[in-house]
């Protein structure tokens, strides 16, 4: 049987995260989304959206499905201005399902939140 190889990255609150005016997690929050649409633009990013915490414990923020290697995923998603700002943690993870079991439909991702 044939995989297809995806690598799923958490986004988290870390333990300390900064302490930000309203407008700086404004300002962040579109520097974030923008990083996003250029990921999925380049063809890595399939996929990326918010993630509820029903258990609370590490604070899971987000989801991301990306074509490529954990260590490219780590490397790509650490260039995020939120990230850099230390407002997110990731931890990433590889997923292998059988091949062509999952379809990405191509759409559009929003850069700010005013897209939104």
């Amino acid at each position: 049987m044939e995989f297809d190889r995806y690598t799923v990255v958490l986004l988290l609150t870390p333990e300390h995260p900064p302490e930000l005016t309203e407008e700086e997690a404004g300002r962040l929050q579109d520097a974030h989304l923008s990083h996003l649409a250029d990921l999925h633009e380049r063809g890595v990013l399939l996929a990326a959206g918010p993630v509820g915490d029903p258990g609370g414990a590490r604070y899971y923020r987000g989801l991301s499905i990306l074509r490529c290697e954990p260590d490219e995923a780590l490397r790509l998603k650490g260039e995020d201005p939120a990230v850099r700002a230390g407002v997110f943690e990731l931890v990433a993870m590889p997923w292998m399902l059988p091949a062509g079991a999952l379809h990405f439909t191509p759409t559009t991702f929003p850069r700010s939140t005013d897209d939104v």
